[in-house]
């Protein structure tokens, strides 16, 4: 199953690989959560959680799975046009009800250019259809309500959610964002210096994670001690045409299954 959404830094062509090196566990934690790719392409957990700092996000992720057929109902009949773009761009999302925010959210991600999430800009690629097909909506949506239906939805910092649910039998995916893109997804959200109190938490939990990060020198030498597999990837701007091949690291404190683990 696909995510629903697109968002800088998802695992679309990852998660296969990622989830190959899954630990048996009995909950499933999603700390930086964004499109869920894993979450979508993994069988199902005993308990599942995903969570993200951004309340747009959480709110999309809660109305999707709790008020569908009105969220639906909403978006049904919006025009995907440069003005209505900017409209919802101008909107102040604290004024809205939770279900206005949500369309508002999914409108401009699906219909931005690169699904930026600070300043977004309208996206109209002669290459190709817009990502927002109003046609199918419902069908579309109507699967990712069904997957969410068990799943917990959290809206909290990364440290406090870590460790709320530590516990030897869960397992964290944790997907940061990106090193040297920290303000990608907004100011004040993830700093340079979170990626130490992150390695620092995640060193001394009882449970087991996987961390997914692009791969830098920095990076490298902050997580060195873990287990480190080195993944080739690629990924594209909304609208472009070319790939660009990158690789990433996953990080870990276990020994994964995956013969192509190094020691970081």
């Amino acid at each position: 199953m696909k995510s629903f959404l697109s968002y800088m830094g998802g695992k679309s062509l990852l998660a296969g690989k990622i989830i190959q090196k899954m630990p048996k566990h009995t909950c499933y934690c999603e700390v930086f959560a964004g499109a869920a790719w894993l979450l979508f392409k993994k069988d199902e957990s005993k308990v599942e959680i995903i969570n993200d700092i951004n309340t747009d996000l959480v709110t999309l992720y809660r109305a999707v799975k709790n008020h569908l057929e009105e969220f639906i109902r909403y978006l049904k009949w919006i025009l995907v046009a440069r003005d209505e773009f900017e409209r919802f761009k101008a909107e102040d999302p604290e004024t809205l009800t939770d279900i206005q925010r949500a369309v508002r959210f999914y409108y401009l991600l699906k219909t931005g250019y690169a699904s930026r999430i600070k300043n977004p800009s309208f996206s109209v690629s002669p290459l190709g259809r817009s990502s927002l097909n109003l046609l199918r909506i419902e069908e579309e949506l109507s699967a990712v309500h069904l997957r969410l239906a068990r799943v917990y939805i959290e809206n909290m910092h990364y440290a406090e959610l870590i460790r709320r649910f530590d516990r030897p039998e869960t397992f964290f995916y944790v997907d940061p964002p990106y090193y040297g893109y920290e303000d990608y997804y907004g100011n004040d959200i993830f700093h340079r210096e979170d990626f130490r109190i992150l390695r620092d938490l995640l060193a001394k939990i009882d449970g087991k994670f996987i961390l997914s990060i692009n791969d830098t020198p920095e990076i490298r030498k902050l997580f060195k001690g873990f287990n480190v597999s080195t993944e080739a990837t690629s990924y594209t701007a909304s609208g472009g045409d070319k790939r660009k091949r990158v690789s990433e690291l996953l990080i870990m404190n276990f020994e994964p299954a995956a013969s192509t683990r190094t020691r970081g």
